[in-house]
């Protein structure tokens, strides 16, 4: 899964990154950044891993990962060109969600040339010209559509592409962004091609300091109402990343933090994108996959490899519940929780898969 997280100069977007990643990207302020985003892997924290690789010893254990990709802030007007540079805006387009980063402290240097911290009207200005951006790619190509129309040239294809465009286009046009629309399985189909930014899930990280953390709630509200938010003290978080955990967990309950950064944006991603997990064991590997809620076992099983998927036959499928209350595969086994499953069978968080097939 990639995450992009995306800003306004001096949001500090680059400092949620390292309390997510741990790195040390460069954070200095008032200074044009580099046009290549940072890039940065991290694990997720997931115990049920770590408990099973206790169980089967394995030679490899690998946790599934997040991937968050810090673009080049943005400066917040079109007076030198667009909002968005077209090569930050390519990658943009890779990620899976996108993660907007607002500024809620203050800075007596940032306030002379950007004025004082505006959250809500920060997301606004980003979220209208993600709005414009994809508005001008589907305008264009629902034109070119209306031109081979009055043309004669025109296929099913191209029918059901130009109504997902004209609909696209008509809201756009009203400020409704493409992931609030109700397009139908095959209208998705017809336009997955553009990866349009505004179909992607959008959350708001809001960016607070030490001093007025935890005391922002009619932001929080008010951000809500249109977009899934979560705050951050973000320089604080940032050097909480460099202790080890001991320390850390003494200065997150003086501010009354739950959990580190890492481990907050991974649940309310996971929250908001509808994902679970489920593993693979044995001997040589203990593996953590990611899938979409509500994948079946034929998903699940392309997940591993394509070759799984297209030779599936059934799923040996029992629960890591069931296993850590039983102890081990022959009491499973011996307690009837093993179950053979077939293509249809809806995979479940904390299901353990072991994939038959023939190819």
């Amino acid at each position: 899964m990639k995450i992009g997280l995306i800003g306004l100069q001096n949001s500090g977007k680059t400092t949620i990154f390292n309390a997510l990643t741990s790195l040390e990207a460069e954070t200095a302020s008032y200074s044009n950044a580099a046009n290549e985003p940072n890039v940065g892997m991290v694990e997720v924290d997931d115990k049920r891993v770590d408990k099973l690789s206790e169980l089967y010893k394995p030679q490899k254990t690998i946790h599934a990962s997040i991937e968050y990709m810090d673009f080049v802030g943005l400066t917040g007007d079109k007076s030198n060109g667009d909002l968005f540079p077209p090569n930050s805006m390519a990658l943009i387009k890779t990620a899976d969600a996108i993660a907007v980063v607002v500024r809620n402290f203050s800075d007596e240097i940032i306030s002379q040339t950007q004025g004082e911290p505006d959250p809500v009207g920060d997301v606004e200005k980003i979220n209208s010209e993600l709005i414009f951006s994809d508005l001008m790619i589907a305008e264009k190509r629902l034109e070119k559509l209306e031109l081979n129309l009055k043309r004669g040239v025109q296929d099913s294809a191209s029918k059901l592409e130009q109504k997902a465009l004209a609909k696209i286009v008509e809201n756009l046009s009203n400020e409704i962004p493409i992931r609030d629309l109700q397009l139908t399985a095959d209208e998705e189909k017809s336009i997955r091609g553009f990866q349009f930014i505004t179909q992607k899930p959008l959350m708001v990280i809001l960016n607070s300091d030490e001093n007025n953390f935890g005391q922002n709630q009619d932001i929080l509200e008010k951000l809500n109402q249109n977009y899934r938010a979560l705050e951050f003290a973000g320089n604080f978080e940032m050097e909480l990343s460099k202790l080890n955990s001991e320390e850390a967990a003494v200065f997150m309950e003086d501010m009354g933090i739950s959990g580190s950064a890492r481990e907050r944006l991974t649940r309310f991603s996971y929250d908001m994108l509808g994902l679970i997990s489920f593993f693979t064991v044995g001997k040589d590997e203990v593996r953590a996959w990611t899938i979409q809620k509500g994948d079946d076992a034929v998903t699940a099983a392309g997940k591993i490899h394509s070759d799984l998927a297209r030779g599936f036959i059934r799923a040996e499928c029992f629960n890591y519940q069931d296993l850590i209350e039983l102890g081990s595969e022959k009491a499973i086994k011996e307690h009837g929780k093993l179950r053979l499953e077939g293509k249809n069978y809806i995979v479940q968080d904390g299901d353990i898969l072991n994939i038959r097939f023939s190819v």
